[in-house]
Parts: structure tokens; sequence; C-alpha cells
């Protein structure tokens, strides 16, 4: 018996092991997709541009590596097949290398443009399209061979590929959210994913029989070690995040000029959400939370007060009423505890001092019958008040949990030359309350600014019009007067509802 000098050709894989690998790509181009939207937070925040963009890109991404894949599933299988393997070996080199695509696309386009939504597609497309291209690729090659394989029973192998690819997926989005993220952060997911690409890769081109010759092999070993090189620096870069949670990437900045009196800001994502000062907790350094505080100060009097806060930050307003004598009855609705403990360790928050609930807010207001006098708002999406937030239903519970003579107060945020937000906030809040004042500090905007708006609403009147604090210079407030209140009329105010709530759009985001 001789042998003979040709290998024979390896046989095509059965067609579970095709689903298989049809659902573990789906499945990790899936958690690309997730996670794509907590690594372009800290540049461009969260919101719901973010998310567009991203859906967007990423199916555009699939939509191109569907098209090559068609083309290649015309090849004879074992070409195609190793054809898929060199698409899988592509998907693991740019997802390696999307942390690094972000960030070197976010120092050249971000300085080039002010236009929010451009950034964000501009940089959700350097960093995730060519992943999301080869992720499509292998769904119509391996479909095509499934069919080859079984033309007695043809549909039934096409339903199989199409089912694993949504099984895939729904596993994908299931472990990116609720596993993934939250045990190995952003860049060590995209590291898991590399590797998953590189197994496909390996099992495809082990299927098809050869790389294509010596040098194909040897190609693509050498594209596998870029890759895992790559994923290997990804891995060693530091982090932005000081703690990466399931909701922010949240740093805490030293703002101090003397080691000794620390001074810290927290940023959630990209943007400032509070600072504070670990020997004068008495003094607000945003006038969000210097406004907050004096005018419930202004409200309360020295009675003394319960009060529900929506959002915690940095604690600093909690912090700062702990100091009073007597105390209020504090409650803190935080839905990040990543958030509290941060507030904790780094801000001096004491927890003893408030109650603190892990929470949403509104579920937080909803299950509970307690009334307070005060309840207040400071909780973001990016500048936006979250959607659930400003809503006619929303006031409408906030006022059914006030006592009579309770008041209700919210931060807004909007740029000085658009005020649409305002206006609508405002004209939502005057359906459910017989009293909704605005104030601000008392200075002259500059065009285009964006402005911290606090609301105060209930069934009386403020007794003054000015107020002063520390912010932490000696700054003055002061309530905005019927003429601007007009001028807010002027803006076509929507009623916002949980049925419509458009408040991205509202903030003024220029196209």
């Amino acid at each position: 018996m001789t042998n003979s000098p040709l290998s024979p050709p390896s046989p095509l894989p059965s067609i579970p092991k095709l689903v298989i690998v049809q659902a573990i790509v789906s499945a990790a181009s899936l958690v690309v997709e997730i996670v794509a939207g907590r690594m372009l937070a800290p540049f461009v925040g969260m919101s719901l541009y973010t998310w567009t963009s991203i859906i967007a890109v990423v199916l555009a991404g699939f939509s191109a590596g569907h098209w090559a894949g068609g083309r290649m599933a015309e090849m004879d299988s074992p070409r195609a097949l190793r054809w898929t393997g060199w698409a899988m070996l592509g998907a693991a080199l740019t997802t390696a290398g999307a942390l690094f695509a972000l960030r070197w696309g976010a120092a050249a386009i971000l300085p080039m443009t002010e236009n929010a939504i451009v950034a964000i597609v501009a940089l959700s497309t350097a960093a995730f399209f060519l992943p999301s291209f080869f992720a499509g690729i292998p769904a119509p090659v391996l479909a095509q061979i499934s069919v080859n394989a079984t033309p007695d029973r043809s549909g039934r192998a096409l339903g199989a590929m199409f089912a694993a690819g949504a099984i895939g997926a729904i596993a994908g989005t299931l472990l990116a959210g609720f596993v993934f993220v939250s045990w190995l952060g952003s860049t060590g997911t995209l590291v898991a994913v590399t590797a998953v690409y590189l197994a496909s890769a390996a099992a495809l081109l082990t299927w098809a029989g050869r790389a294509g010759a010596p040098r194909g092999f040897m190609l693509a070993f050498g594209t596998g070690l870029a890759a895992v090189a790559l994923a290997g620096t990804a891995l060693a870069q530091p982090s932005p995040c000081t703690r990466e949670s399931d909701y922010f990437c949240i740093r805490t900045v030293d703002m101090s000029a003397d080691p000794t009196r620390p001074v810290n800001m927290m940023v959630l994502d990209h943007l400032v959400h509070g600072m504070a000062a670990r020997d004068v907790p008495e003094v607000m350094f945003y006038e969000s939370a210097a406004l907050l505080d004096r005018l419930t100060l202004m409200r309360m009097g020295d009675d003394t007060f319960s009060a529900f806060l929506i959002g915690g930050g940095t604690f600093s307003v909690p912090r700062k009423w702990a100091l009073l004598d007597p105390a209020p009855d504090v409650t803190v609705a935080e839905i990040d505890p990543a958030v509290t403990e941060v507030a904790m360790l780094d801000f001096w928050f004491d927890p003893t001092t408030a109650r603190v609930l892990t929470q949403d807010a509104r579920h937080a207001l909803r299950n509970s019958d307690r009334r307070f006098d005060v309840v207040l708002g400071d909780a973001f999406t990016d500048i936006a008040v979250p959607e659930h937030l400003v809503t006619k239903e929303f006031f409408q519970l906030v006022r059914d949990r006030l006592t009579p003579d309770g008041v209700y107060l919210m931060n807004v945020i909007d740029h000085a030359d658009n005020l649409r937000a305002l206006a609508s906030v405002t004209a939502t809040l005057e359906q459910v309350f017989p009293v909704v004042e605005i104030w601000t500090e008392a200075r002259s905007p500059q065009p285009g600014q964006r402005l911290v708006f606090t609301l105060v609403a209930g069934n009386a009147p403020s007794p003054v019009e000015m107020v002063d604090g520390r912010n932490p210079d000696p700054t003055r407030f002061g309530q905005l007067t019927a003429r601007f209140r007009e001028g807010l009329q002027a803006r076509a105010p929507v009623i916002l509802t949980d049925d419509y709530a458009p408040v991205d759009r509202l903030i003024g985001t220029r196209f």
C-alpha cells in the first residue's frame, strides 16, 4: 500500500458545528455592540444619540459583511471556509484594536467639530465598523454550506442557521449587560471577544484543510499573534475610570493645590457631576448644588424637615445638611451603588447621616407612601434629565409624595440661546403645581453658554427673589422675571409625558 503524495481534502464540518460557530460569532458581535456604548461614554457621554449611532454603525457593518460573505458563499465550500476564517482573524484584529481606534479617533475628531452628533457617528464608525463588518461575513457562508450539505432538508438547515444567529445575539446581549462589563470591564470584554474570534478562525481554517499554503498558514498565525499582542497592549493601558460601574465610567480627579487639604472632583462619563473638599463640607463647589441647598434652606427656614434626593453624585448636599442642628431626615435614591461607594471613599460622605436607596428614584417614590417636605431632583444622563423623571406623570407622583407645604426643586441644563428644554419642563410642571419658579445665577450669560437652572414648584411662592450662597466664592442667585417667562412661552414648549418626552432633542444638540 502506497501513500498518495496529496493529502485528501478535509471533510466539511457537520451542520451542528456550523450552527454552533454561527451562534458564537453572533453572540460575540452583540457583546461588542453593547460594550461600544460604555467605551464611547467617557468621550461623548451616554445619550439617545450615542445608542442610535452605535446601532446604526454596527448594522451598517453587519450589512456590508453579509454582502461580502454572500460573494464568498459562491466559492467552493473549502475555499469559502478558508476566506471566512481569514475574516474572523480580521474581526479579532480590529476588535483588539478598537480601544486604540477610539482614542486616536477622539484625539483627531473631537477638536475638529462641536457638533455632538457628527462626533458620535464618526467615533462609532472609527472604532466599531470594521469589527462588525468582519463579524457579518460568516452568516451567509455558513448558511450556504449547510444548505449544500443537505439539499433535501435545505429549509431546516437555513432555519437552524437563522435561529442560531438570533439565539447568539440574545445570549451576547445578556452576557454583555449582566456579566462581562460588570466583571471584566470594557477592555477586558473586548479581549475576551478577541479570543472568541481567534478560536472561531482556528476552527474554520482547520475545517478548510489549510490556510491556503504554508505561507498562508504562517500569515494566519502571525495575524493571530498580532491580535493577541494588541489585546494584551489594550489590557495594559491605564483605564480612564477610577471605577467602571454598570452605569458610568466614574473618575475621581484631585483638584487640590495643597495635598494636606484635599479637594476632589467627580466625573461621570465625560461630565463633571460635583466637587467636594474634605475640610469645608459646608461649601458647595457647583452652582447646581449651591442653589438646591440655598433654596431649600430658604424655604424651610428654621424648621426641621425631611428630604428625598433624586441622585447622589458626590452627596455634597446631604453631607452639608448633616452639619445642621437639628439635622434633617434625608433619603437619597442613587441607582448606581458604585457612585455611592466612591462618594464614601473619595468625597467623605458618611452613610450614617442619610438613608441611601439603591433604586431608581421613580420606583422608590412609587413604592412608598411616605411624604416629604422637600424633594430634590439632581439626576442627569449626559446633560439631560432622564426622560422618565421629567414627565407630567412623574411630577404628579412627586406632588403626591410632598407634604401640603412641601416643595419640589429640580435642576435643568440648557443653552442660553435655546431654552426649549427649560421651557418644556417648566410648562409640564405648571400642569401639576400651582406655583413654578425659575432660579439661576444672577449674571448675564454668554451667547450659547450652557446654563444650570433650578425650578421650584409647590403650592406657595418663595418669600424672596434673591438669595446668596457660596459656590465656593460668594454668589448671588435670582428668580427669573415675568418677562423672561413670557419669552419661554414663545418657544412653543412641549408638555412632556411618559408617551412623549423628547428631552435629547429639546436640550439643543446642533445638527
